[in-house]
């Protein structure tokens, strides 16, 4: 993936200022590719490509149109290294549909106070420059991230790398396949939801296929795949003794394998990267698919259960703009409290389904039953989360629009052991506390299904958000009750407002 680095500049300069201009927005682009790539690590290969500098309206516009037309473009940083007169830059800013850093820096870090002359004043006035960059694209109202500083700034490297994970975000969300077997639990709320005005909203195609379709394709897997993936759990997990070859339950350990081979194959056939399940409507289907619904996600698909597909959207986004970073993302759930004044704490879990990627420790294959469902007893790796911060954040769909609450937390080891919870879990203090952080949940009309991360933050969800048009509001330790539901009332009025007649 690439993103194009644009230079301002003008003819009135000449020629031979316009390749000084050239060879200096060379240098930044190729420090900036350096710092960038180092902060983003392996995990996520983006390059930042140099492109000719711009000085016509027409070139700025066709600029702008073959990058939306470009998929491996995932955006454009732009800067005014000279003066661009702003006029040059309607047409094209206008036109574009891809995300945008305007980056406010200059070539040099330090003034040569001894030296300055008219000559050096002409070819770097990007202070200059970029105000008049900046007065146009809030004229005509362009979404983007203003970044001030020199390239050699980590702080500046960092905020453009938060953006570029948020941009990759945004470009699997566009190009993102959702497959949901069956309907979404009965008569619940949060879980529904408007796919057409998601697809047009955030790009996610979600379509359904019966369970019957999956079942047929898990009941077809053969032993020896079967087989080699019973020996892979043995290998990378605890397995309990009658889940083994040789005890009691070691079919309902195949069996579960069998599901875990049948879903990879119709996710990979079918070009999806995130699906969602509901106990409620499992066919044919022996178990609820637990330990195969976590390693999936573990390996980077999104995952929502009851046919939560919002969340499961969400869930693979999030996995994408955090690849490369230490810190897990599962789908989770608040479940229940701990309200000890001076201890609070919550208590994250679902059925089965949490991504072994927060595990603390290595996790343990187990069978329990589970209460709902009406089917045998499904097999699932239990474990505790990795103590440290992390963000949990929801999408709901509102009717008139998309809103994101994330609330920033800090994930605790259990104060006790837990051995009779057969599930993985998390234990986390919300921030500011436990009080304010539920009260402004619930009246922001959050789901319940959330994601949990501890690889991004709020710097990157609140990008993709600006990208995609769609509200974040923001739980932290600064929040206040008052200051929360102030919040709500003019974002009402704004998106309200921004929507038109």
């Amino acid at each position: 993936m690439k993103i194009w680095f644009l230079t301002g500049s003008q003819g009135l300069y000449g020629e031979a200022t316009l390749a000084q201009v050239a060879e200096q927005s060379r240098r930044i682009a190729s420090e900036l590719n350096a710092a960038l790539g180092a902060a983003l690590g392996d995990g996520m290969a983006v390059e930042v490509e140099w492109r000719p500098v711009l000085t016509e309206a027409d070139a700025i516009r066709r600029a702008c149109l073959e990058a939306n037309a470009d998929d491996d473009c995932l955006g454009l940083i732009a800067w005014m290294h000279t003066f661009s007169p702003a006029k040059m830059w309607i047409a094209g800013l206008d036109a574009l549909r891809k995300p945008l850093v305007h980056l406010h820096t200059q070539a040099n870090l330090e003034l040569p106070w001894g030296t300055i002359d008219m000559d050096f004043m002409n070819l770097n006035q990007a202070a200059h420059g970029d105000r008049e960059f900046g007065h146009i694209q809030t004229r005509i109202g362009v979404a983007r991230k203003t970044v001030a500083g020199h390239v050699s700034d980590p702080h500046v490297v960092a905020r453009i790398a938060a953006w570029t994970r948020a941009a990759a975000g945004r470009a699997e969300l566009a190009s993102l396949r959702l497959v949901r077997f069956g309907d979404n639990m009965r008569d619940v709320a949060v879980t529904e939801g408007d796919k057409v005005e998601a697809q047009l909203r955030l790009g996610v195609s979600v379509n359904t296929h019966g369970v019957t379709e999956l079942a047929d394709v898990v009941h077809a897997a053969s032993d020896a795949e079967v087989t080699a993936l019973v020996k892979e759990y043995a290998e990378r997990y605890r397995v309990a003794p009658e889940l083994l070859p040789g005890g009691e339950r070691h079919e309902s350990l195949r069996y579960a394998a069998r599901i875990e081979v049948g879903l990879r194959h119709f996710l990979k056939d079918g070009g999806f990267r995130a699906f969602t399940t509901n106990f409620e409507d499992l066919g044919p289907l022996r178990q609820l698919p637990g330990i195969a619904v976590q390693r999936l996600m573990a390996d980077g698909y999104g995952f929502g259960g009851e046919g939560d597909w919002k969340t499961s959207a969400l869930l693979r986004t999030v996995k994408r703009m955090s690849e490369g970073l230490p810190g897990g993302t599962s789908f989770m759930e608040d479940y229940t409290y701990h309200l000890v004044p001076g201890e609070e704490l919550i208590l994250g879990a679902h059925m089965l389904e949490v991504c072994p990627s927060i595990a603390a420790d290595v996790p343990s294959c187990e069978i329990h039953p589970l209460s709902i469902g009406n089917r045998e007893d499904p097999v699932r790796l239990v474990f505790d989360a990795a103590p440290g911060p992390a963000v949990v954040v929801g999408l709901a769909d509102l009717g008139d629009r998309f809103r994101l609450v994330a609330n920033e937390v800090d994930v605790v080891p259990p104060p006790h052991p837990l051995p009779r919870l057969p599930v993985a879990r998390a234990v986390w203090r919300p921030r500011p506390n436990l009080r304010t952080s539920a009260e402004s949940w619930l009246i922001s009309g959050a789901p319940h299904h959330t994601v949990l991360t501890a690889g991004v933050g709020v710097e990157e969800l609140n990008d993709l958000a600006e990208m995609l048009g769609v509200e974040l509001l923001v739980i932290d330790a600064d929040t206040t009750p008052r200051r929360f539901a102030a919040e709500l009332r003019w974002n009402q009025a704004y998106h309200r407002l921004a929507q038109g007649l």
